[in-house]
């Protein structure tokens, strides 16, 4: 981008690469166009003749917008996206070109499922996957520099049937909390009330390096992380960074970014720097929760596409440096109906506030239940490394609720129910303007806080598709209202009003969920010691806490909320584990590498220089002789040390060809990880002794530098 180039205005160009309503309403008639609608919601099925007609319209418009080819879009369980591309244009009958996009193309596709994970399920000749269109979910084109791709939001199944794919248990999550929402608000007398959507919205952390620096280590463009690195004298110890001034060369990225997203209908609202030296946050604005996760899968692509055309290597991962922030995706989680009330917002309605106690409470009973469910939603590899410090949360699953709450909750005897009156703040300046405050402050040290009409689910990692922590707490929430619901029945059942009786259940579900309730500092040991005396502390280790999928309480509820049928979950267990292995085995290999190709090599080049400086002395009196042999007996004790880590580096990898697949997990976290670590402090204390024209990689105070 050009200083002072025109571009059009985002208005201009807002979701005009986007099959949305509008462009349905005005490309379908009417009667079209109110079916589809009634599909959309729910109504009805899509019928054939439904399909072609709408098939049709989207051939046409997207041809019209410059596309070539069309696609089926899907979530594999990889955490990425996949797609197939078709073209429009075929050759008909007697060789003339024809647009050809069918109903049937636009409901069913086939690609081949056989090289996708499926967690033991197929072998390699059972190829047949299908994927199918989710019209909830609108369709977009992403542009290329001589055409364009027609992008079908859709789920992805094995030939047997079985979800391969992330969106498919998440819309089944979401069908389970709108249909227990909408029973326990018409229990309420919210008869009006016609759907109930989740809300979400994933702030996106992420680090921006200088890409010709970042490309020259291999564990950079491998890992996504640095496997070695000493620390820089200024990395983020005067907290400069945050929300600064973003950096010329990254506001012209983020402007790029911007302007892409818009076309595709994505609404970055918020962009800042983070804390960390070169990190970065972009959130959006909330949207309906299934939208919301092909909008972040959009907005990690895009970013991608993006960083390289302007020199800039992107990195999502968790930890890329030891010792700085590492970067997380909070997920800002809320319902609301289709009259645009959020049930977690507070009023002074006491009618309403009953409900929203309600609706609160069934998170604090779901996440006190099923806590160890959260915890392995975001058990990965990457987020090993983040949690537990340096503002991210630790993996230990609590709620934060805020002293207005925690106090309202202990006074619900009172009759009249209503939200303390908010003090205004005034800072004393004339000049400016009082300010109103929150109900209550942000604990960032909570894994789950509520935030003041919303709970923000900070555990999840940054490279993480937001499909699964969403898919895990819309289910834990689901089976918290249905245990609400439970309750305000049982108390009805003799003639009383729901809403006189509700304020006793949701007693109750709070006496019951106390124990995940904590408004202190989650980083303080003492809290770890009160965790684990609360039962909160059951998986150490990250293979641990993947182990939590299978636990049998865990895949009942998930079984009978609908979201994982059958095998699904074990076969989403399989998957993740391969995952953390193959990740950790990469590393292992990586580092291998650098030992052998940089770190020892520069070693030896230090100490033949250094030998023939000393023995340039020769003669001349010098007294001080002994501090220089020294560095150069440290100089070989490092390379001496570093030559038998890599050695047993490099047995552990053999090890694990003959080791089952458990097995593997705990042997990488138990002993490879330990020694990577102590590897790490080997290298970064010989990376302060060594010159900097000898050391073979960038050295953290060069990539932690964008340059303008």
């Amino acid at each position: 981008m050009t200083l002072g180039q025109e571009y059009p205005k985002v208005r201009e160009i807002f979701g005009s690469m986007v099959f949305d309503r509008r462009v349905m309403k005005e490309r379908l008639n009417s009667d079209t166009y109110e079916r589809l609608i009634t599909a959309l919601e729910g109504g009805h099925k899509l019928d054939a003749s439904l399909a072609d007609t709408v098939a049709m319209a989207m051939r046409d418009w997207a041809i019209g917008k410059g596309a070539t080819h069309w696609a089926h879009w899907f979530h594999p369980l990889t955490e990425l996206t996949a797609e197939k591309h078709l073209a429009f244009t075929l050759p008909s009958s007697d060789g003339s070109p024809i647009d050809i996009f069918r109903g049937k193309d636009l409901i069913q596709g086939e690609p081949d499922a056989s090289s996708f994970p499926s967690g033991g399920t197929r072998s390699t000749f059972e190829a047949r996957g299908y994927s199918a269109w989710d019209p909830s979910s609108p369709a977009f084109i992403v542009k290329s520099a001589k055409g364009g791709t027609l992008c079908i939001p859709s789920v992805f199944l094995s030939y047997d049937g079985t979800p391969l794919d992330q969106k498919t248990p998440l819309l089944r999550a979401l069908a389970a909390i709108e249909e227990r929402s909408l029973k326990l608000l018409k229990l309420f007398g919210q008869r009006g009330v016609r759907n109930v959507r989740l809300t979400v919205g994933p702030e996106q952390e992420f680090f921006l390096l200088d890409r010709p620096r970042a490309q020259q280590r291999p564990d950079i463009r491998y890992c996504g992380r640095t496997l070695i690195g000493a620390q820089p004298a200024k990395d983020q110890k005067l907290d400069h960074h945050y929300m600064g001034a973003i950096p010329t060369r990254v506001l012209s990225y983020m402007d790029d970014v911007g302007r892409e997203l818009a076309l595709l209908g994505v609404p970055i609202m918020t962009r800042h720097n983070e804390v960390a030296r070169c990190q970065f946050e972009f959130a959006p604005l909330f949207s309906e929760a299934n939208m919301a996760c092909d909008h972040n899968q959009i907005v990690m692509e895009t970013m991608r596409k993006l960083a390289r055309s302007h020199d800039l290597r992107l990195l999502f991962h968790e930890k890329p440096f030891a010792g700085m922030n590492g970067s997380g995706k909070h997920i800002n989680i809320s319902l609301m109906d289709n009259e645009g009330r959020n049930l977690l917002k507070a009023t002074n309605n006491h009618r309403r506030n009953v409900i929203f106690l309600t609706f609160l409470s069934a998170v604090v009973l779901g996440v006190a239940e099923y806590h160890s469910l959260l915890q392995a939603s975001v058990a990965t590899a990457g987020n090993m490394f983040r949690l537990g410090g340096h503002e991210a949360p630790p993996s230990i699953m609590s709620v934060y609720l805020g002293q207005t709450l925690t106090e309202l909750l202990s006074q619900l005897d009172k009759a009249d129910l209503k939200m303390p009156d908010k003090e205004q703040l005034d800072i004393g300046l004339t000049k400016l303007p009082t300010l109103t405050p929150y109900d209550c402050d942000r604990n960032r040290t909570s894994p789950i806080a509520f935030t003041g009409d919303k709970f923000e689910f900070r555990a999840p990692g940054s490279s993480q598709s937001i499909a699964l922590p969403v898919t895990i707490f819309a289910s834990v929430w689901a089976w918290g209202l249905e245990q609400l619901t439970a309750m305000i029945e049982t108390r009805t059942a003799k003639g009383a009003e729901p809403i006189d009786v509700a304020l006793d259940a949701v007693k109750e579900a709070i006496k019951r969920g106390s124990h995940i309730l904590f408004e202190g500092d989650a980083y303080s040991s003492e809290w770890h010691q009160e965790a684990r005396r609360r039962g909160l502390i059951e998986a150490e280790t990250t293979p641990e806490k993947i182990d939590l999928l299978l636990r049998p309480k865990n895949k009942e509820m998930l079984e009978k909320m609908g979201v994982f049928k059958g095998n699904e979950l074990d076969v989403l267990h399989e998957i993740r584990m391969d995952s953390f292995e193959r990740a950790l085995e990469i590393e292992i290999s990586i580092l291998y590498d650098m030992l052998w190709e940089g770190i020892l090599p520069a070693i030896s080049k230090q100490l033949i220089l250094e030998k023939k400086s000393f023995s340039a002395l020769d003669g001349i009196d010098f007294p001080e002789g002994a501090p220089w042999k020294q560095y150069i007996r440290d100089l070989g004790c490092f390379k001496a040390g570093l030559i038998v880590d890599a050695q047993k580096l490099w047995a552990l990898k053999e090890k694990l060809g003959d080791l089952s697949a458990r097995e593997r997990a705990d042997l990488l976290v138990k002993e490879a990880v330990p020694l990577m670590e102590s590897i790490r402090g080997a290298c970064d204390a010989a990376e302060l002794l060594i010159s900097a024209e000898l050391w073979p990689y960038p050295i953290y105070r060069n990539l932690l530098s964008l340059s303008v």
